[in-house]
């Protein structure tokens, strides 16, 4: 290993580094084939945050995409730069003000970090552990070599 490559720095977990690294888990997570985990992670680290003053729930908002088509309502929680949403709790009913439909204009900023990297961060936050079937699971897959007939051989 070459010395003069330096690795990056290990994230601390501060205000604005763990919104930008729940935000890649949670851009990841709505196309992953298998998001549980990475949604559980998001919301583990947003309820931590919300515990330590680091978040704040603001209101509640209808669900882009409610299931069953039934009206269903979402969190947002603020936190640094950033806003996410994740499902209520019977509490936040009775305590948070209901702020209608989203706003489709507000995004949140855009960020640049791997999602190893952001997985990482939240997992040593949170001290959740990826299950053992995820991990390494897109690295080592069972590839079968394909089996060639030779020509005029039946399959």
């Amino acid at each position: 290993m070459d010395p003069d490559v330096k690795k990056p720095a290990p994230l601390k977990p501060t205000v604005n580094n763990l919104s930008q690294a729940i935000f890649i888990v949670n851009r990841h997570a709505k196309t992953a084939t298998d998001s549980k985990f990475l949604y559980s992670l998001k919301k583990q680290a947003l309820e931590k945050m919300i515990k330590e003053k680091k978040a704040v729930k603001t209101g509640l908002h209808f669900s882009r995409n409610p299931k069953f088509s039934q009206q269903q309502s979402d969190v947002l929680v603020k936190c640094g730069n950033y806003t996410f949403h994740i499902p209520p709790t019977k509490e936040d009913f009775q305590q948070l003000p209901h702020l209608g439909h989203l706003d489709q204009h507000s995004r949140n900023p855009k960020t640049r970090m791997s999602l190893n990297y952001a997985k990482k961060l939240l997992q040593e936050y949170t001290g959740l552990k990826e299950p053992k079937q995820n991990q390494h699971k897109h690295r080592h897959r069972n590839h079968q070599k394909p089996v060639f007939k030779k020509l005029g051989d039946s399959f």
